[in-house]
């Protein structure tokens, strides 16, 4: 899934003469005079991730070759993006050239790789659990990359097997593999990858929790310096100067006032004053795992219909969270949450609750499942997703509390502790 998230590359003057950061451009990773002293406060916590192994990505790949079998396909193909670095710790770029696993249900797999690229492919293939004596086939530039899948599709009799097409590979990509292996009949690996990813291991939950304890963190730092004047991109500086003390890549979007009420935000430019709402969303990245988490809260004081709303919106993150156990539809979930908020006053359906309740998480920001209306999938433990009711009041301010949730043997927990109150968002 494409995350909204926009990675924030900060630099030139003015963003250095704005915001909390060295001269490079980069986040300050150690205490710095120049940084408020929340944010300086904040210690590196990167040596308590432990990165994934190959024996777990072994164990990812015996998993896919089940569901695979258990679904009738015969091998997957993965391209560039999370599901490839998934079972294989392969990090990848190419654009319009095509470097590519096919991992079959039985069987050796094999790449295909651009030939000038072969030693960076050869280079990461070493980690992956079939890294001894790969089969990786390369071609040229002015060479059909797909004969080559259709060549090793048939050298494991596969010429007329079924082929699961991970679900960000392009068009193109796939186009080409249909004419090159005519036979092959090309359907949906998502069977096979999004059931492998939607279920954590106690590894994966361990990074999700630091990576969810980082962003708490951060945010925290930054609101203690948050002043009158400031600007939202001034906010956004300071929340990527946090994580660059805290030591992970990660950022935030920042709304203010009446913009607080897009629920993924508006291109103005906003200032913050005294009784001003402010949003701030998203997240980190701990060893490729995600964060997503919003807190809304006042500069100075809350009047009383923020402070209402504020109230329903944490009842009803509540009242999600308390309806997620194995067993219970995505849906419904979505439903106990949509509740508090209509019977507060604030229905029907999306007129102020505008968006669904939350989406599955990982190594994606959003990743399947998602907790939404229609959506009959049922929870299983260790799944892991976003819980984030919200009231948007178009004009004047929104709400949106967002922590992480992961569903357990008989319930489920948030990461992260829900937030306080507007004037007092991480206590006191």
């Amino acid at each position: 899934m494409v995350s909204r998230r926009r990675f924030l590359q900060v630099g030139g003057v003015a963003a250095i003469a704005a915001s909390p950061l060295g001269a490079s451009g980069e986040p300050e990773t150690k205490a710095d005079a120049t940084l408020a002293p929340a944010l300086a406060r904040l210690k590196s916590r990167k040596d308590e991730a432990k990165p994934i192994t190959r024996e777990e990505r072994q164990q990812r790949q015996e998993r896919a070759r089940q569901l695979m079998t258990e679904n009738e396909l015969d091998a997957i193909l993965l391209m560039e993006g999370t599901s490839l670095k998934y079972f294989t710790g392969i990090r990848w770029w190419g654009g319009e050239r095509m470097f590519a696993l096919i991992l079959p249900a039985k069987g050796i797999p094999f790449y295909v790789c651009p030939a000038f690229e072969e030693g960076r492919a050869r280079e990461q293939i070493a980690n992956p659990p079939d890294s001894k004596d790969p089969d990786v086939r390369v071609w040229q530039e002015d060479e059909n990359p797909y004969q080559l899948i259709a060549q090793g599709l048939k050298e494991r009799s596969l010429s007329s097997g079924k082929l699961g097409m991970e679900e960000t590979v392009r068009f193109v990509f796939s186009d080409g593999i249909g004419k090159a292996a005519p036979q092959v009949r090309i359907v949906s690996a998502t069977r096979v990858t999004a059931r492998c990813r939607m279920i954590k291991s106690a590894h994966e939950l361990t990074l999700m929790q630091l990576a969810n304890q980082v962003t708490l963190a951060a945010y925290e730092a930054v609101y203690r310096a948050i002043k009158d004047g400031m600007t939202q991109r001034q906010v956004e500086d300071l929340v990527a100067a946090a994580y660059g003390q805290l030591g992970f890549p990660g950022e935030a979007s920042a709304e203010v006032g009446e913009y607080s009420a897009f629920p993924h935000g508006s291109a103005t430019p906003q200032i913050i004053r005294e009784g001003s709402v402010i949003m701030v969303d998203d997240g980190c990245t701990v060893e490729g795992y995600q964060s997503d988490i919003t807190r809304t809260f006042v500069l100075g004081k809350a009047s009383d219909k923020m402070k209402k709303v504020f109230d329903i919106v944490h009842r009803a993150q509540a009242a999600g969270l308390a309806a997620a156990r194995p067993g219970v539809e995505c849906g419904d979930v979505d439903a106990a949450a949509r509740k508090v908020i209509t019977d507060a006053g604030f229905g029907p359906d999306y007129k102020f609750f505008t968006h669904r309740l939350g989406h599955g998480i990982g190594m994606d920001g959003h990743e399947w499942p998602y907790l939404v209306r229609g959506n009959a999938t049922k929870l299983q433990a260790n799944m892991t997703f976003s819980d984030e009711p919200g009231i948007y009041i178009r004009g004047e301010f929104g709400v949106r509390l967002e922590d992480d949730m992961h569903i357990t043997e008989n319930g489920a927990e948030l990461f992260t502790p829900q937030s306080a109150s507007p004037e007092e968002p991480f206590g006191k």
